[in-house]
């Protein structure tokens, strides 16, 4: 059950985290971290009414605890990109940020997971990851390859995005039209190698 919920709801949790830290694998971290606080918990209380926004408030407290420990605010807001020195309110503003409902998130997902900067086979493994909310070994058994070796592909892939400064948005004009055929390999990767799979069973 908490497996077929996060496959249904991590897109969304990590694009909002990503939109708020502007950082993908910090985002998607922090939403591990929920999720493990969703395997343990739910074991003994059952699963929530809404474990979609159950998943999005504990990764929300994380979000907001990982700001809270930072000992520089001037260094933190600088990682975030964001100019939050000397405002109080600054908590309550990325938490605020973290509800907003933001419906082009997954959009915006997809475009970073299949970003140029990175060669097709961590785009496809980095999509199947943070859009497709594949664990790492089932991302690794598509890919006939270790599961080590797998993980490594999307570390690096994470901070190549970051190294990069790729900003979480929808491209558009020039760079929109230069950007969608790498979203069309990708989808067209995962499409047909899914198809094979099914039809290859017998």
């Amino acid at each position: 059950m908490v497996d077929a919920v996060w496959r249904m709801e991590s897109a969304r949790i990590v694009g909002a985290l990503t939109r708020v830290t502007g950082d993908v694998g910090l985002a998607e971290d922090l939403a591990q971290d929920a999720l493990v606080a969703a395997l343990e918990q739910w074991q003994d209380t059952g699963v929530p009414a809404k474990p979609g926004a159950w998943l999005m408030a504990a990764a929300k407290h994380r979000a907001i605890d990982s700001f809270r420990r930072a000992q520089n605010l001037q260094r933190k807001t600088e990682e975030l990109g964001r100019d939050l020195v000397d405002r109080e309110d600054v908590e309550e503003d990325w938490a605020a940020a973290l509800d907003e409902v933001v419906e082009d998130d997954v959009l915006r997902l997809v475009f970073i997971a299949c970003h140029p900067v990175l060669s097709r086979e961590a785009r496809v493994a980095l999509t199947l990851r943070l859009v497709g909310g594949l664990a790492t070994d089932e991302i690794a058994r598509a890919f006939l390859v270790p599961e080590k070796t797998l993980a490594q592909r999307i570390v690096r892939a994470k901070r190549t995005l970051t190294a990069a400064h790729v900003p979480f948005e929808t491209p558009a004009g020039p760079e929109f039209s230069a950007r969608v055929g790498s979203v069309l390999e990708v989808l067209y990767l995962i499409f047909n190698e899914g198809y094979s799979a099914t039809a290859g069973r017998t």
